[in-house]
């Protein structure tokens, strides 16, 4: 059997000194979850344009979107609020076409904090620039840096029904390492788990397509904890 291909679109690396030249890059967390699982992970670079992007495209096999820095607003027709930070143009305009082929070629996705804010906006939809300031009565969802990657920090319920209930039951512990949220859903998604105050935490696709985003990182839980385990299977499970 083929290990199934999966393609990690990667991010703009400026923290070198000046005089080093220019670099994407890719946290290892999610690149060893799905070698775990049995798939074999390719980093994507950045700023290839789409005839180059469209022949790595081609040969995928599944896609997933890692977590990382705030999207850019005007990808959703908003302003800049001035909590937003970490752009990063070359990463948003990589993902956000890569979701797109994906979505309509019916490609698996699988899309993790940043990475469901993305396939979001890929479908449609918009974020919530700061959940602090934006959401009344929020819990808190940003433990970065004061907590390790696998702190558990609050329960989310799972919707009944849904493919993530399938895959977790119909509740879950999870990380949280983000100020961002998801706040009006893509026209081709439906929400799949929330926040105890109410915050969406995941999101699948409406027509059987297995395109899921959870706002938590499962790759730094896969160690403790099967569900999160059980979703990486689950994906790579689609693409083979």
């Amino acid at each position: 059997m083929r290990t199934p291909l999966i393609g990690i679109p990667s991010f703009f690396d400026n923290s070198l000194p000046d005089k080093m030249p220019p670099r994407f890059a890719m946290s290892r967390p999610y690149i060893n979850a799905l070698a775990a699982v049995g798939a074999a992970p390719i980093i994507i670079p950045l700023d290839l344009g789409d005839d180059i992007m469209r022949s790595i495209y081609d040969r995928l096999d599944g896609l997933f979107m890692a977590g990382g820095g705030d999207m850019n607003p005007a990808s959703y027709c908003e302003a800049i609020y001035p909590k937003t930070e970490g752009l990063d143009l070359l990463r948003d305009q990589a993902e956000l076409t890569l979701a797109r082929w994906a979505l309509a070629d019916h490609m698996p996705i699988l899309g993790v904090c940043r990475g469901v804010q993305a396939l979001n906006i890929a479908s449609g939809g918009t974020l919530i620039q700061d959940v602090t300031d934006m959401v009344p009565h929020a819990i808190r969802h940003q433990y970065f840096p004061d907590k390790p990657r696998n702190y558990v920090a609050h329960d989310i319920d799972v919707v009944t029904d849904t493919r993530l209930a399938g895959i977790l039951g119909s509740s879950a512990r999870v990380n949280s390492f983000h100020h961002q949220a998801v706040k009006s859903i893509g026209p081709e998604f439906r929400v799949s788990a929330y926040a105890p105050d109410g915050v969406i935490e995941a999101i699948e696709h409406v027509n059987g397509t297995f395109a899921v985003g959870v706002q938590w990182h499962p790759e730094s839980l896969i160690d403790a904890d099967t569900k999160m385990k059980a979703l990486f299977e689950a994906f790579v499970s689609q693409t083979a």
